[in-house]
Formats: structure tokens, sequence, C-alpha cells
């Protein structure tokens, strides 16, 4: 029963992660379900960041009331800009993408996400090429075979493959016809947007590195920024949709797609994923990035009758292999780290010889203080005797005198 326990209790991660992608994959089908309901997408994103906001807020109130950082002109400012690139620029690029292409296509450029993010890390000097070493090789060569993918999914198609379908559609379900093929224009635009999103999600990821280090509060963090994605969001799509009836909310997809986005994804998600960064490091949360596109890939194919093509699963093969090479790069230089501060810094003997010192500190402590103790009494025994011999002097004086 033990080693069930154990087994049980290592594998809780990689379920967890696991539950996480099921989690990404369904919002993506909420979306396109609510773009072909005729929802405004601005408003879609405004209303998944409200959500969001009163989810998070009293959890961050209850959870870290004690031990919540004291807010600074600084923090306040960081989180205002992961609102903005993070939260509301990145979801709107990403939702336009969905518009424009498919999920499975804009699911598969998210992934472009760590080369990303590691050239905007190179101009702003917190990643370094290491054109020496083979961990710097992989993430030159994961970025470039990242982009080349990316490439190969916009302009190529090649045959149409088909998997099947069930019995049902989603879309004709919910009134809406099944999605046209998009034009040579509409796959550019579509891949713009979608490149937009990522440049907006990695200029997050690294304002956010900045802003943890002071202040390490994911709740009270997560909380800030969809406060300030809801606002930016609530603004940008008040300024450009004035129809009204777009804001309303019925018992329909919509309202489940802003309820499942902001609550689920943008709070409980965050969460789980928090939770495995903190046990098994960040490189073990993104290694299960691409198993999302294997999932949207399948649900939208069969559910919302997407049609796939041999160049969006050759570029989709070529992205992952390119994120795999740029982590496989990341975690080797991670482990020439962690043994270089383990040689420079032996904790274990440091610790043996404080507790060494604290304790031969103590006794002296004692002893000093028990010397002290005798010291006061032989001064009072000593003062006393003076005392008597001073009095019994005077008493002899006073004899002689009478």
């Amino acid at each position: 029963m033990k080693n069930v326990c154990n087994v049980v209790q290592a594998l809780k991660p990689t379920l967890v992660m696991l539950v996480v992608q099921v989690g990404y994959a369904g919002v993506n089908i909420f979306y396109k379900l609510a773009v072909n309901d005729g929802m405004n997408l601005r408003i879609v994103v405004a209303y998944r960041f409200l959500f969001a906001t009163i989810f998070m807020a009293p959890l961050a109130l209850i959870l870290e009331r004690k031990k919540r950082t004291k807010m600074s002109w600084r923090i306040l400012f960081q989180s205002f800009f992961c609102g903005l690139f993070g939260g509301s620029l990145a979801q709107n690029f990403y939702l336009q993408a969905l518009s424009l292409t498919s999920a499975t296509f804009t699911s598969a450029m998210a992934n472009l996400v760590p080369g990303i993010t590691f050239i905007l890390a190179l101009c702003f000097g917190l990643e370094r090429l290491n054109l020496r070493t083979a961990a710097g090789k992989a993430k030159i060569a994961g970025t470039l075979i990242g982009i080349g993918g990316a490439m190969v999914l916009t302009f190529v198609k090649g045959k149409e493959i088909k998997i099947g379908t069930f019995h049902f559609n989603l879309l004709h379900q919910n009134g809406a016809r099944p999605p046209a093929q998009a034009s040579g224009a509409k796959t550019v635009l579509g891949s713009l947007s979608a490149l937009a999103s990522g440049v907006s999600y990695a200029l997050w990821l690294i304002i956010q590195a900045k802003m943890i280090e002071r202040y390490p509060c994911p709740y009270s963090s997560t909380a800030l920024m969809s406060m300030w994605g809801a606002l930016v969001s609530i603004v940008i799509a008040l300024c450009l949709e004035r129809d009204w009836t777009q804001w309303r909310l019925g018992w329909n997809i919509r309202l489940w797609t802003a309820a499942y986005s902001g609550i689920v994804v943008s709070g409980i998600m965050v969460v789980m994923i928090s939770w495995c960064i903190r046990m098994r490091g960040p490189l073990f949360a993104s290694v299960f990035n691409p198993l999302m596109l294997v999932l949207v890939a399948l649900a939208s194919s069969t559910m919302l009758k997407e049609t796939l093509h041999l160049g969006c699963i050759i570029g989709a093969v070529l992205i992952v292999l390119g994120l795999y090479l740029v982590l496989w790069g990341k975690s080797e230089e991670m482990k020439k780290k962690n043994q270089l501060v383990a040689a420079e810094n032996p904790h274990e003997d440091e610790s043996n010889k404080v507790e060494v010192v604290v304790r031969c500190e103590v006794e002296d402590k004692s002893n000093q203080k028990k010397m002290h103790e005798n010291g006061e009494k032989i001064v009072r025994c000593h003062h006393e005797d003076g005392d008597l011999d001073h009095n019994s002097h005077e008493h002899s004086e006073g004899k002689g005198r009478n």
C-alpha cells in the first residue's frame, strides 16, 4: 500500500500538467465556438479577465494576508505591464489569429513562445549565446527550426488529412456554419497576429521574472495582472465596439466561454502550474505544451469540422522539435550552474560549523552567568563581613570609652 501511495505521489505533478493541457485545449474550443456564435473578440477577452479578477482577488486576500510583500510603485508599474502584455494584448492577438485561421494553426504557433522568449532575452541581456557549448548551439538551432516550422505551417498546405468526425457537430448546434477555408491573405494576417501574441506573451514572461524577485506572491500577482488586463481590455472593447447588445451574457456559449476562460484557465490552471513549477521547476511545466497542440488538433478536426493538411502537421512537428531543443539547451545550462553553486558553497560543512560555534557560545554565556552570580555572592559576603567587622570595631571602641 505504501508503494502505491509513493507511486501516486511521484506521478502527481505529471497528472496535474496533463489536466492543465486538457484545460487549455478546451479553452481553444470554447473560443472558436464563441467566435462562430458572433461574439466580439475583444469582449471575450474583457470578460475573461473580469471573471479571473473576481475569482483570484478573494483567494489572494485570504491565502496571502500574512505573507504579502509591501506594495510599491515599482511593483504596481510592473503589474500594469504584465496585464497589458501578458493579458490584454496577448489574448486579443491570439483570438484574432483564431478567428482568421483555425484552432490547430493557432495552437501550433503558440509553441513558438520559448524561441521568441530566447531572442528577447538575448536582446535584454538575460541570456547568452555560448556558441562554444552544446547547450548554446542547441538553443540557436531550436529557435531556427521553430521559426522554419512556423513558415511551413503558414505557407505550405499539401495533402488533406481526414481523421473522422463524431456524430455531432458543435458548430451546427450553435447555429453557425462550418468554418470556411482561410485564404492566403487571411492566413498571413492570422500568422502575424499569432506572432504578435507570442511576442506579447514573451515580454510578459520577462517582466514577470523581474516582478517576482520583489513580489513573490503568486495569488496576489495573478490578481493584479487580471485586474489590469480587465481594465485595459474593457477600455479597448468600449472604444472599438459600440453595440451594447454584444455585452449581454445569457445562458449560452458566451457565458460559458467567459466563465471557463476566466475562472478555470486564468484562475485554477495558473495555480496548478505554479504548484508544478515549485515542485519540479519551469522546464518540467513547459515540456507538456505540445500536448495541447495534439488535443486541439483532434478536437477541432472531429468536433469543429476543421480540415488538417500535411503542411500543418509537418510545421507543427518542426515547431515541437525546436521547442525541445531550446528546452534541452536551457536545462543543460541550469545543471552546470547548479553544479558550480554546489561546488562553491558546501552547505553541509558550514551548517556543522555554525552549530558547534553556537553551542560553544551558549555554554560560554551560561558559564559567564554562573561566574557572575558567584562573584556577586562573594562580593556580598565580603561586604557583609566588612560590615560585621566595622560594627564589632565600633562596639569595642565604645566599651573602651566607657
